[in-house]
């Protein structure tokens, strides 16, 4: 099961969201898009998924925090526990042994990333 994972500001615009699952591969394969649970009812994530034709997973912040992620924020790690919402929350919702086939991407207007993993599914 490939799942993406995405991280976002509050201000977050589709076409960032957009930007970002495109750089890392795009939907096609993808069973569903993660994030942190705060975050899972966003208007453009909402908007995005329906577009995509996937469904939501909503990570709790709890299961991102000490997930070792190979890219790094120190904004993020101060926040969350973990140097990146999108991989953690991709790893996270992939399920048991899940992997990481996409390291996080950044949209150009640095608003949204994106990542994607592979597991066993949840």
């Amino acid at each position: 099961m490939k799942v993406a994972g995405l991280g976002f500001k509050q201000d977050v615009t589709l076409t960032s969201l957009r930007e970002v699952l495109l750089a890392v591969g795009g939907s096609k394969g993808l069973a569903a898009v993660a994030t942190i649970s705060d975050k899972a009812d966003a208007e453009a994530l909402r908007q995005l998924a329906r577009e995509c034709g996937l469904p939501i997973k909503a990570v709790p912040a709890e299961m991102l925090a000490g997930v070792d992620t190979p890219t790094q924020s120190k904004l993020v790690t101060e926040k969350f526990g973990t140097g990146s919402v999108a991989e953690a929350a991709a790893l996270a919702a992939a399920g048991p042994r899940a992997r990481l086939i996409a390291t996080r991407v950044v949209s150009q207007d640095r608003t949204a990333t994106a990542a994607i993993a592979e597991g066993d599914g949840t």
